[in-house]
C-alpha cells in the first residue's frame, strides 16, 4: 500500500509539472485571429505655389524698343521782350525750336511690391527774335532731367496684369532762355511734349505687361500640376496632385526680377508601387482672393517596418535574458484588431526535436516615439493568463516592453531625401519645379498583413517656377 501510495504522489507530480510547461495549448485555443488594418490612400490636402517669374532687365529692353530716342521737338513762337529800352517800349516776340532727347536706357528694378523704371533726358532750346528788327536777340539753353515711373502691379480678376504706372519729371536744372537780361522759363513749352509722350509710354508698358500673358502661363502651370511626380526610387512611389481651386497670392518684385504667384489648393495623394494615371486636368477656375499667408505643400510619406524587423528584435530581447530550463524556439507577429499579436513558442531547453514547444500569445498596441523616431511595444500584455512562469522568469515580460524598439529614422530619412531629390526638376515649356520637405509628424498607424505602415504627414513647400 505504502508503494503504491508513493507511484500515486510521483504522478501527481509529473502530470502537475507537465500541466504547467504544457498550459500553452490552452493559449493556443485563444489564438487571435488575423485581421490587418485595410490599406488606405495615403492622401492629404495641401497647397503648391506657382510663382511666375519674369526677368525685369529683358522688361526693360522690350520698353526701350518702343521708346524713341527723340521724345519731343519743340517750336513755339513767344513772346520774349517785354521792357523799355532807353526811350522805347520793346516788345518783340521770339521763335523758340529745339528737342528733348533720351540719353540712356530704361532701367527697371524692384523693390518690394513696386517696380521702380527710371531714364534720363536731355533738352537743348534756342531762341531767336522773330522779325527783322529783334533778329539780333537770341539765346540757347540746355538741360538735363530723370524720367521716374513707379509701379504697383496687381492681378485682376480676368488674369490681366495692371502695372498701375505713375511718372515724374525731376530736372536737373530747368531750362532757362536768356534774353536781354530776362530769363524765359521754358518748362512749360518742354514738358507738355515730354509729357504727351510719357502717356504713350505708359500705354507702350501696358500693352508688353499684358503680353505676358499670365493667364495662358497659369493655365500651363495648371496643366503640369497634374502629372505624378516620382519621388522615390527604392521603393517606387509617387505623388499624384490633383488641383483644386486657384487663389492669387501676389506680385512682386525683388532686384531684377518680376514675380506674379498663385496658389493651387490639392488633392495630394502618395503611390506606392507603379506610376498612377495621370489625372485628366480640368479647366483653370476663376481666380479667386488673394492668399496672404504663403501655403505649406503637404505630402504623406509612408514608412514600412516589416514584421521580421520587429521580430529579430524580440528574439533578441528574449536571447538576452538569464538562461532557463526553458527556451524560445519561434516568433510570429500578426496583426489583429487594431494590436499586433506577439507569438512565442516555448520549450523545454532539454528538447531536441526542432519543432517541440507549445505557442504563447502576447499582444499590444504600437506607439511611435516621434523624438526618438521608433517604434515600441509599451503595452504588451500576456492573453488569458500570466504567462511569466512559462516563460521562465517574471521579469521578461516587462523587458520585452522596455526593450522592443525599432528606429525607423534611416527609412524615413531616405525616404525624405529621395524625395527632396526628385522634387526639383525641369519640366516642359520654360517650367521648372523646385520643392523641399523639412518636417513630419505621424499622421497615423497602418498594420497591414506584412508590416506596420506609420503614415508620416511631411510639409514643406513645392513651387511650379516660370522664367528664370
Amino acid at each position: 500500500m505504502i508503494k503504491t501510495t508513493q507511484m500515486s504522489s510521483r504522478g501527481r507530480f509529473l502530470a502537475s509539472l507537465i500541466c504547467m510547461l504544457l498550459a500553452a495549448p490552452a493559449f493556443a485555443a485563444d489564438k487571435p485571429s488575423a485581421s490587418p488594418d485595410t490599406p488606405s490612400p495615403f492622401v492629404t490636402e495641401s497647397r503648391v505655389s506657382a510663382t511666375i517669374e519674369f526677368g525685369l532687365p529683358a522688361l526693360a529692353a522690350s520698353l526701350e524698343r518702343d521708346i524713341p530716342r527723340r521724345l519731343a521737338t519743340i517750336d513755339e513762337r513767344v513772346n520774349c521782350v517785354h521792357r523799355r529800352v532807353f526811350v522805347f517800349r520793346v516788345n518783340a516776340n521770339c521763335d523758340i525750336w529745339g528737342y528733348v532727347e533720351r540719353t540712356g536706357g530704361v532701367s527697371l528694378y524692384g523693390r518690394g511690391d513696386h517696380v521702380i523704371g527710371a531714364v534720363t533726358i536731355r533738352g537743348v532750346v534756342s531762341g531767336q527774335g522773330a522779325n527783322r528788327f529783334t533778329s539780333r536777340i537770341h539765346g540757347e539753353a540746355e538741360a538735363a532731367a530723370t524720367v521716374e515711373a513707379e509701379a504697383k502691379p496687381q492681378l485682376r480678376r480676368d488674369w490681366s496684369l495692371d502695372l498701375n504706372l505713375s511718372d515724374s519729371l525731376h530736372w536737373n536744372e530747368p531750362p532757362v532762355l536768356h534774353v536781354l537780361g530776362r530769363d524765359i522759363a521754358l518748362e512749360r513749352y518742354v514738358e507738355p511734349r515730354v509729357r504727351t509722350q510719357l502717356a504713350t509710354i505708359r500705354g507702350r508698358a501696358q500693352a508688353a505687361a499684358r503680353s505676358l500673358d499670365l493667364r495662358g502661363k497659369a493655365e500651363a502651370a495648371w496643366r503640369e500640376a497634374f502629372t505624378p511626380i516620382q519621388i522615390s526610387d527604392d521603393p517606387k512611389a509617387w505623388v499624384q496632385i490633383t488641383p483644386q481651386t486657384a487663389a492669387f497670392a501676389g506680385v512682386w518684385a525683388t532686384g531684377k526680377v518680376l514675380a506674379g504667384s498663385l496658389e493651387f489648393s490639392a488633392h495630394v495623394e502618395t503611390v506606392v508601387g507603379g506610376a498612377p494615371s495621370p489625372a485628366t486636368p480640368t479647366p483653370l477656375p476663376p481666380l479667386g482672393d488673394e492668399v496672404h499667408a504663403p501655403g505649406t505643400f503637404d505630402v504623406i510619406i509612408p514608412v514600412h517596418i516589416g514584421y521580421d524587423v520587429l521580430r529579430a528584435k524580440i528574439m533578441e530581447t528574449i536571447g538576452a535574458a538569464p538562461k532557463s530550463d526553458l527556451s524560445l524556439r519561434d516568433v510570429q507577429i500578426y496583426p489583429s484588431s487594431g494590436k499586433l499579436v506577439v507569438g512565442l513558442r516555448i520549450a523545454k531547453s532539454s528538447e531536441a526535436d526542432p519543432g517541440a514547444g507549445d505557442w504563447i500569445y502576447l499582444s499590444g498596441a504600437p506607439e511611435v516615439d516621434s523624438g526618438s523616431s521608433t517604434i515600441k511595444l509599451p503595452d504588451l500584455a500576456a492573453l488569458g493568463k500570466d504567462v511569466g512562469p512559462l516563460l521562465g522568469n517574471d521579469q521578461l515580460l516587462e523587458q520585452l516592453r522596455r526593450q522592443v524598439s525599432v528606429s525607423y529614422l534611416a527609412t524615413y530619412q531616405k525616404w525624405l531625401d529621395a524625395a527632396n531629390q526628385k522634387l526639383k526638376r525641369t519640366l516642359k515649356n520654360g517650367f521648372r519645379m523646385d520643392g523641399h520637405l523639412a518636417a513630419a509628424r505621424l499622421d497615423k498607424i497602418l498594420l497591414l498583413s506584412d508590416g506596420v505602415v506609420l503614415a508620416l504627414h511631411a510639409n514643406g513647400e513645392l513651387k511650379i517656377l516660370y522664367g528664370l
